[in-house]
């Protein structure tokens, strides 16, 4: 079961490889954003300390955890539309879906190389926290923090397959990838608690998987939260993950019948 999805990776790591430069701006990149939030904090992190009591730290600390989380989850999102386009391009998406694997293993293949870079990303980020800006962890709880990982990675591919569905049938255009990503990033709790938007948005935020994964994910790092104190948040993750996995694999499943049944395979 392994061999394929690590056929896979051993593909885009050479591909990925070749392009050193790409990994030097990417470290660049983590590095430049975490200042700009660093003195983003300075300036107006003193009006954010009532929305971060439940939390007990300020908000560099709050927003780098949440990228940091929301960056990794967030490969789910966007793996799978992203290397199905790839393969599309390069003319072997025909040839990967004509070979006698299941539907959910080439899903796995596909993403396998983004969460390995997410993986490193995170990494990164979790070290310079630690030596660069001192923010201290000691309080995290492994059990929960591993639970709300799983299940926001299972939420978030859900809904990543769904959004690859687009890519299988229109090929350009993909709306609802970019409507959840633009959501859940605003309103989610990603940049700011959700404290500070209006009610009405708030429960709109309710909505979205994120939203219920930063919280418990700041809750089970900065307060050491057991998997009972974040029963609610915990119990939210698992209906998301329970509904849309099934969903999102019979829709893609679905989507393929349909481009085979129309000849659109080799179209991009």
């Amino acid at each position: 079961m392994l061999r394929k999805p690590l056929a896979f990776l051993k593909k885009d790591f050479i591909t990925e490889s070749s392009y050193n430069l790409n990994f030097l701006f990417n470290f660049a990149g983590i590095l430049t954003s975490i200042l700009g939030y660093f003195f983003i904090n300075k300036l107006f992190g003193n009006r954010m300390v009532g929305h971060l009591e439940e939390f007990g730290v300020n908000y560099f600390s709050y927003v780098l955890l949440s990228m940091a989380f929301f960056g990794y989850v967030g490969v789910g999102l966007s793996s799978f539309s992203e290397h199905l386009r790839n393969e599309q391009v390069q003319g072997t998406l025909e040839a990967v879906l004509l070979t006698p694997t299941g539907i959910s293993t080439i899903l796995l293949s596909l993403s396998l190389w983004n969460l390995v870079l997410a993986t490193v990303d995170m990494a990164v980020y979790i070290l310079f926290a630690i030596f660069l800006f001192k923010i201290n962890f000691s309080n995290v709880n492994i059990i929960s923090t591993i639970v709300v990982f799983a299940l926001t990675i299972i939420s978030f591919s859900s809904l990543g397959i769904l959004s690859a569905c687009f890519i299988m049938v229109f090929k350009r255009g993909n709306p609802f990838g970019w409507l959840v990503a633009s959501l859940e990033g605003l309103i989610g709790g990603v940049y700011f608690p959700i404290t500070v938007l209006p009610g009405w948005v708030q429960l709109l935020a309710k909505f979205f998987p994120i939203t219920h994964a930063i919280r418990a994910i700041e809750l089970a790092v900065y307060r050491g939260y057991d998997l009972k104190q974040l029963s609610g948040e915990i119990l939210s993750l698992l209906i998301f993950s329970a509904v849309l996995a099934p969903l999102s694999l019979a829709a893609f499943k679905h989507s393929i019948k349909r481009a085979r049944r129309e000849g659109s395979l080799i179209q991009y």
